[in-house]
């Protein structure tokens, strides 16, 4: 599991590969991920955007951004979790995503990004 704590928001990434399948006619690796935050801090913060960049060695890096995550935008107050399942596709075995959510403190309206950390995407082929 990776992590990465930014302003005092954790985010933690769990990964797992879940086969094969055809898209548009090519065939792609499809990617799990869950992503934990945790709200560490001692003020109330709300989820507003997410940027996502995507590495996939057989095709060009992949830029995916809008409002919230898997359509919320989740406030956390502190010591709160927030958890979420999301996936990709790639036509490699081989990638990796990194990216960011903004994030405001509804406390001072200050906002602010919290890294997601840059995490591997192999088949398990590829680890062995």
């Amino acid at each position: 599991m990776i992590n990465q704590i930014t302003k005092g928001i954790k985010i933690s990434v769990d990964t797992k590969y879940k086969g094969t399948n055809y898209r548009n006619n090519r065939l792609h690796h499809i990617f799990g991920y869950i992503i934990t935050i945790e709200n560490k801090s001692t003020e109330t913060v709300k989820l507003t955007d997410r940027f996502w960049t995507i590495f996939d060695t057989l095709n060009n890096t992949e830029i995916v951004s809008g409002e919230g995550v898997v359509g919320q935008t989740p406030t956390l107050k502190p010591n709160d979790i927030y958890k979420y399942g999301s996936g990709c596709f790639l036509e490699s075995n081989i990638g990796a995503m990194k990216g960011f959510y903004t994030m405001i403190n509804l406390e001072t309206f200050e906002q602010f990004k919290v890294i997601i950390p840059t995490f591997q995407l192999t088949t398990q082929s590829t680890l062995n």
